[in-house]
């Protein structure tokens, strides 16, 4: 059978996440569900994947939930094994940020949502915005928005770190953007109570913008976090590469997880250098090929 992938969140307040999770698990293990669901106080956000009958089942079940009625899935194409298991897991927030004192829910304060045709028409004028990249580098690296800024984050809770770099934007339009909004409402909540002056979030997320843009301004592959790896639109299968090989520097979307064990970088390296060892580094190779020697 076709699979199906869904991907949503909500920030809305939730009294009893350890319920809501044993729940989620009493229901989706019998479908034969797999994915990764977090849940907590602010709200729930998941990614999961199942036969296109097991996820109609799971969308009528959660939005039979009066708060979630309005939940809004972004589905993708499935390969069936995405994910290696089902994890459901209740944790303090629902996209780690850790911002102490400024720590807040976006259901009660965030930016104003951007409507991915709006934004499109703002890039497409005289006063465009600056689009923040609330991702990581590796993600940033295989695609992402034209002429975007990517701050320094290793993990979106360094987000209070890297706000000095962003301090010179603080009087400019700026849009925050991610993967499927999650991390960039919460951003964009962050950078508001911090006073920048006009702050959006893209509605939806990149998906979504990528959906109805697929030759838009968003520029390569989007990054997922399960099997695929990197994904195209349709529409946008034959948009340009521009991830680059971290050993010749040549096109390539291909990620590996460094083949020596103890540096173990996720990196994109391509078919060609692959050949003489799939490791980020001439470094890494000989420590590998001495181990395998040994």
């Amino acid at each position: 059978m076709e699979h199906e992938i869904l991907l949503y969140y909500k920030y809305i307040p939730i009294d009893n996440p350890e319920e809501l999770m044993r729940a989620h698990k009493e229901f989706m293990a019998p479908l034969g569900m797999t994915g990764r669901i977090i849940i907590s106080h602010e709200g729930i956000n998941g990614t999961c994947e199942g036969t296109l009958e097991a996820s109609e089942k799971y969308q009528a079940w959660l939005t039979s939930n009066p708060r979630f009625a309005d939940m809004w899935f972004k589905k993708s194409p499935g390969l069936g094994d995405s994910f290696p298991k089902l994890s459901v897991k209740a944790r303090k927030e629902i996209v780690s940020a850790y911002l102490g004192a400024e720590d807040f829910n976006p259901a009660d304060f965030t930016a104003p949502h951007l409507p991915a045709e709006k934004l499109h028409e703002w890039l497409q004028s005289d006063d465009k915005p600056v689009i923040i990249d609330m991702r990581n580098q590796y993600e940033f690296k295989v695609g992402h928005f034209e002429d975007s800024v990517l701050p320094p984050l290793e993990n979106f809770r360094d987000l209070p770190k890297v706000l000095p770099d962003l301090e010179k934007y603080k009087d400019k339009k700026v849009v925050t953007v991610c993967t499927g909004g999650v991390r960039c409402e919460k951003a964009a909540g962050y950078l508001v109570k911090k006073g920048f002056k006009d702050v959006h979030q893209l509605e939806g997320g990149m998906v979504t913008y990528m959906e109805k843009f697929p030759k838009g301004a968003f520029k390569g592959k989007l990054y997922v976090f399960d099997k695929r790896v990197a994904v195209s639109v349709p529409g946008g299968e034959d948009n340009e590469v521009v991830g680059r090989c971290i050993k010749c520097d040549g096109p390539s979307e291909r990620y590996i997880n460094c083949g020596n064990l103890a540096c173990h970088d996720h990196v994109i390296v391509c078919l060609d250098c692959a050949q003489e060892s799939d490791t980020c580094s001439d470094k890494c190779a000989e420590i590998l090929s001495n181990k395998t020697l040994a």
